[in-house]
């Protein structure tokens, strides 16, 4: 611990902070906008929602109520079918391997 010792540590000090300064600052900078940008939208009143096309919402669900009833009377036809015993016609039974 001789008196070589003090300007090395004077020195590494100065390289480490002269680094972390140096890589540091951009992202401080970064996160300090970041924030400010935030606060911002914070308090700043949000926009009113669009007007609804009432016309347009009514097409939409005359649309899906017709896809629906087509799908029940799909469903109900195979139902039927399936309850008629016909599929055990279609369908060949399994065969035996040897």
């Amino acid at each position: 611990m001789g008196p070589e010792l003090a300007p090395m540590i004077v020195m590494t000090t100065g390289i480490i902070t002269t680094g972390a300064v140096l890589i540091l600052r951009p992202i401080s900078k970064r996160l300090g906008r970041l924030l400010e940008v935030m606060a911002e939208q914070r308090l700043k009143p949000a926009p009113p929602p669009p007007p609804v096309d009432m016309s347009q919402i009514r097409d939409l669900l005359t649309g899906i109520d017709h896809r629906l009833s087509l799908m029940e009377e799909r469903q109900d036809f195979a139902e039927a079918l399936l309850s008629s015993g016909e599929t055990r016609a279609m369908v060949p039974a399994p065969q035996e391997r040897n």
